[in-house]
């Protein structure tokens, strides 16, 4: 399938595609937040809300898709509130309609977590240390590992062979990208005994639900190996002072059930700016989508590239600065 017939994907194709595995729908359907696939909410005639999930075509093969989801249904299975998907036809998670995957999932709502409530960094840093301790019992075989390489180098040079970055800018901001990923790269390559995990990899807060029973994830599209601070860095934010009152907080919870490796530390300023790159990237790949140029217009957009350059300036000083600290247990 092209990805001219994916943007076309219709709500009568929708609707069709999940009736042909026998459940029957009230025709109603909510278009949900997300860009990488097109997702859906949908409900049966029993008035059971269903999140149906049409995957990208040419990102992730079955294979990686079969182990997100076998992840998912792991730690549902150690009683970790998550979405898995559901079983379908023949026990099945991946359904296909006209050259379509599909998955579908239980309906969930929930609100984002709150960063500034004590007892919220605390209750996160608990649930991410249950996922840490399935995510380590094996590392995922199809799907790859977050690191410099696939992140970072491939990346830039995705963007520098496209026509988005303008040329007055090009050589300032590929200057400026391989200084970051080769100073990221020295960091990795002083930590290269780090553990390597299965991981979210995109934890950030809108992808944790709260509710009063506490947090669930959703969306574990991006799942990758990696060091276990990429699924905390993203929840703390803010300037020194605020992510290091964050940090202890979560590591305060994340030991009650995890210990954590303190070196990781060190990490959190390249896998930022591991991910500016890859977003920018992310954003010049699915440029052709429609979708992508409604939401992101400021993307073509020379401001867009000028504010890349001088964050990308900021990462390689933070790089080169001390890492936060880690209060809770003394070290740094």
């Amino acid at each position: 399938m092209s990805d001219q017939d994916y943007y076309k994907l219709t709500p009568d194709t929708v609707l069709d595609a999940i009736e042909s595995i026998g459940i029957e729908l009230d025709g109603s359907m909510l278009t949900l937040n997300s860009y990488e696939n097109r997702v859906y909410r949908v409900i049966d005639v029993d008035g059971k809300k269903l999140v149906a999930k049409f995957y990208r075509p040419n990102r992730w093969s079955d294979e990686e898709i079969l182990e997100e989801h076998q992840f998912s249904q792991e730690l549902a299975d150690a009683e970790i509130p998550v979405v898995p998907p559901l079983k379908l036809v023949n026990d099945e998670t991946i359904m296909r309609w006209n050259n379509f995957r599909f998955s579908l999932f239980d309906c969930h709502g929930g609100r984002a977590p709150e960063l500034d409530d004590e007892d919220h960094l605390m209750w996160l840093g608990r649930y991410m240390a249950r996922i840490h301790n399935i995510g380590a019992i094996k590392k995922f075989e199809h799907r790859p590992t977050i690191d410099c390489q696939s992140f970072g180098y491939d990346s830039l040079t995705f963007l520098s062979d496209s026509p988005y970055i303008p040329d007055s800018l090009k050589p300032a901001y590929e200057a400026i990208a391989k200084h970051v990923l080769d100073a990221s790269q020295e960091v990795f390559d002083r930590h290269q005994n780090v553990e390597h995990i299965r991981l979210h990899c995109d934890c950030h807060p809108g992808n944790i639900l709260w509710t009063d029973d506490g947090p669930h994830i959703v969306d574990l599209d991006d799942s990758r190996n990696g060091p276990a601070i990429q699924d905390i860095w993203m929840l703390l934010g803010g300037d020194a002072e605020t992510m290091n009152h964050r940090l202890d907080l979560i590591l305060e919870g994340y030991e009650e059930f995890r210990d954590f490796d303190s070196l990781e530390l060190a990490l959190i300023e390249p896998l930022r700016s591991l991910r500016m790159i890859h977003y920018s990237a992310w954003l010049a790949r699915r440029w052709e989508d429609p979708s992508f140029q409604h939401h992101f217009p400021w993307f073509a957009e020379q401001k867009y590239w000028e504010g890349q350059i001088l964050g990308l300036k900021e990462q390689l000083s933070a790089i080169n600065e001390p890492p936060v600290k880690k209060i809770v247990s003394g070290n740094y």
